[in-house]
């Protein structure tokens, strides 16, 4: 049979990148098992245990090497997936067999090979994320001063700018590229514990010697990359370490998602559009359809990222005593698919946020249509200023405006103006909302606090993480 004839996920086949594929791969896995069980044998070697430097070459020369076809016979007569490679392992390396996992229990292999593989998966992510910020900086800086129609409530409110509508997208980047961050630091190898965490075969093994139990960690998390092992296990490490990456990882997602249901609104008003390629079709029905797919995406992999969250949380709250297996399965398919989801989620972003197409005209229009109720407020202030009651200049303004509003619903023209100086309050500033209909006037601080939010805020972070590569985005479908 080929691979479509089963089911394949839709991450592997048509979301996650390569780097993300790689690091959750089978191959990665097992050769990362070798990993250990060599970092293992030369610590132990190097602290007097009967291992020689013939067994560890072995093991060396064949670091690489998984029999995939053998391990799944051995899986499937042993139902034990450690001590299969165990044995597959063995069988390459006859001459290490008989040292292989020595004193070891499956979680000093597994859970620090998934530890070794998260760190990686969070590395991937976080050089995703600064690319997403390099991109939205462009876009926000050219941006800066263009004003647009606000929208709180989804109705007209007061005015802004494009760049500083984009600096909200980009100040939730920013806080989840420090929280990422934050997440790496905490992330430590379980360390050489046995079975419950107490060591007890590796104190066996060195006849006593705690110092040398402690040793061996401590050159076994040396070999491996890490400067720090968790104090202390059952037999797993601490699954609340999921979660918490989980979280940093669902936090990614609704900002991806904000992201993209901003853009599926502002496509909607033909605004703001992502990138729409020559031969790219919209609709199967409907030719002149130029539909926000990709930003559709990324909603969709965000809350699939955002619904894998709970499944950590309740195996995190529900490991009994020193150790269950109930958390197996479920890690197995939410770590791998919440990075994978993140990855293309990620992904996309960058690609729509690096080609995002401005409509200025038809901004300009929509703008305008309202701009005679923004300036409402401005004259409010002027009306409070010269000695009105401010309540009392607000409700004659929600007079009028209410209906001019429904001048307008009819089919007419805004006869706001006129309404003003009809009104025995509003009058004597009606003359001024000629002067307020200039869109340039209705932006406040925006391209100020665009330069200022940038300057202050993003930069520096962004010089923390000046060693990652460019990267540009490049979807398969």
């Amino acid at each position: 049979m080929s691979d479509h004839d089963h089911y394949q996920s839709p991450l592997s086949t048509r979301y996650a990148g390569e780097a993300m594929r790689v690091t959750f791969s089978e191959r990665r896995k097992f050769v990362t098992w070798h990993r250990i069980w060599l970092a293992l044998a030369e610590s132990q070697h190097e602290l007097g245990l009967p291992i020689s430097t013939a067994q560890l070459a072995e093991l060396r020369a064949n670091l690489e090497y998984v029999d995939f076809e053998l391990a799944e016979r051995f899986e499937r007569e042993l139902r034990h997936d450690v001590m299969a490679h165990v044995h597959a392992w063995g069988e390459r390396c006859p001459n290490a067999r008989g040292i292989l996992h020595l004193g070891a229990t499956s979680c000093d292999v597994t859970d620090n090979a998934d530890l070794l593989i998260l760190r990686e998966a969070v590395g991937l992510v976080r050089a995703q994320l600064v690319n997403v910020l390099r991109a939205l900086r462009v876009f926000a800086l050219e941006w800066k001063a263009l004003p647009v129609l606000g929208l709180t409530h989804l109705q007209p409110a007061q005015a802004t700018s494009l760049g500083k509508r984009a600096t909200l997208w980009i100040q939730d980047f920013a806080f989840n590229l420090e929280e990422l961050d934050q997440v790496d630091e905490r992330i430590r190898l379980r360390g050489i514990k046995g079975t419950t965490g107490t060591q007890a075969s590796f104190l066996s093994l060195f006849q006593g010697d705690h110092e040398k139990v402690r040793e061996l960690e401590r050159r076994v998390a040396t070999k491996l990359g890490f400067e720090r092992c968790f104090a202390v296990t059952g037999q797993t490490y601490p699954r609340q370490l999921d979660f918490r990456i989980g979280a940093a990882l669902a936090a990614i997602a609704q900002s991806g998602a904000k992201f993209g249901s901003d853009l599926r609104l502002l496509a909607s008003r033909r605004e703001v559009q992502e990138p729409f390629g020559k031969k790219q079709i919209g609709s199967s029905a409907m030719p002149w359809k130029r539909n926000p797919m990709r930003a559709e995406r990324v909603c969709s992999l965000a809350r699939h990222v955002i619904a894998q969250l709970d499944s950590l949380a309740h195996t995190a709250a529900n490991q009994w005593l020193e150790r269950t297996l109930d958390d197996s399965a479920v890690r197995r398919l939410a770590l791998p698919e919440m990075f994978l989801a993140t990855d293309g989620l990620l992904e996309l972003v960058l690609d729509v946020g690096s080609g995002l197409v401005v409509h200025p005209k038809r901004i300009e229009k929509n703008l305008r249509e309202e701009l005679p109720f923004l300036a409402c407020e401005h004259l409010m202030m002027d009306a409070a200023r010269s000695g009105v009651d401010r309540q009392e200049a607000h409700e004659h303004l929600r007079r009028a405006t209410h209906e001019a509003v429904g001048v307008m619903l009819e089919g007419g023209e805004n006869p706001l103006r006129a309404l003003l100086e009809a009104d025995p309050v509003l009058k004597p500033f009606s003359a001024r909302l000629q002067s307020l209909l200039d869109p340039a006037h209705s932006i406040g601080r925006a391209d100020r606090q665009v330069e200022e939010f940038l300057r202050e805020e993003l930069d520096p972070l962004l010089a923390r993480f000046s060693h990652v590569p460019e990267h540009r985005a490049g979807l398969r479908v």
